[in-house]
C-alpha cells in the first residue's frame, strides 16, 4: 500500500480552468482527465489524502460518482470549496480540516491551507497543503500537493521531497 497526496481538483467547477489557465479544451475533458491521471497512478490498495477543494458545482450525484470512480483508500482534508456535497459523499473515511500523520518516519501536518508556522516545524515535521494553486514562493519543509504545482496527478511522499532537491551539473 502506497499513500499519495493532491489537492484542489475542483472537479465541475467551471471557473478552474480561467482563473489557473489550465491546459483542458473543456471541463469535460479537464474532469476525465484529472480522473485518469488519479486512477494511473493509485492502485486500489492505496491511501490517498485529498487536501481539499475536491470539486465545487456539480450536484451530489455527480460528486459521489467522481469519488467512487477513483481509486484507493480517499481521506479529506476540508478546503474553502468543499460543499455538502463534496462532505457528505460517502467514499470519503475520514474528513476533517486539519490532520498530523507519520509517514516513512516524518511527521507530515495537513492543511488545506499553507502555515506559517506549524506543529513540530522546529523538528522537521513538514506541512503539506493545497490552496495556492502553485503560486506561493517555497519555504522550507512546505510543500504545496495541489494539481497545478503537481502535473495534475496525486504524488508520493518521495516525490514531493525530490521536487525542490537541487540537481546535480549531470541532471541539468
Amino acid at each position: 500500500m502506497a499513500t499519495y497526496f493532491t489537492s484542489d481538483t475542483h472537479f465541475g467547477d467551471p471557473r478552474i480552468l480561467r482563473l489557473d489557465r489550465r491546459p483542458f479544451p473543456d471541463l469535460t475533458a479537464h474532469d476525465a482527465a484529472l480522473i485518469a491521471n488519479w486512477n494511473a497512478v493509485v492502485g486500489p490498495q492505496d491511501e490517498v489524502w485529498h487536501l481539499g477543494d475536491f470539486a465545487l458545482g456539480p450536484p451530489a450525484e455527480r460528486v459521489r460518482e467522481i469519488l467512487a470512480g477513483l481509486n484507493g483508500t480517499k481521506r479529506l482534508i476540508i478546503g474553502n470549496n468543499d460543499g455538502p456535497a463534496t462532505l457528505d459523499a460517502p467514499d470519503w473515511v475520514f474528513v476533517g480540516h486539519y490532520a498530523e500523520i507519520s509517514l516513512d518516519e516524518r511527521r507530515l501536518v495537513l492543511c488545506h491551507y499553507a502555515f506559517r508556522t506549524w506543529n513540530g516545524m522546529g523538528r522537521g515535521a513538514l506541512n503539506l497543503h493545497g490552496h495556492s494553486h502553485g503560486q506561493l514562493k517555497p519555504i522550507p519543509r512546505q510543500y504545496d500537493v495541489g494539481v497545478d504545482a503537481q502535473g495534475f496527478a496525486p504524488v508520493s511522499l518521495a516525490a514531493i521531497l525530490v521536487s525542490r532537491r537541487p540537481r546535480t551539473k549531470l541532471e541539468r
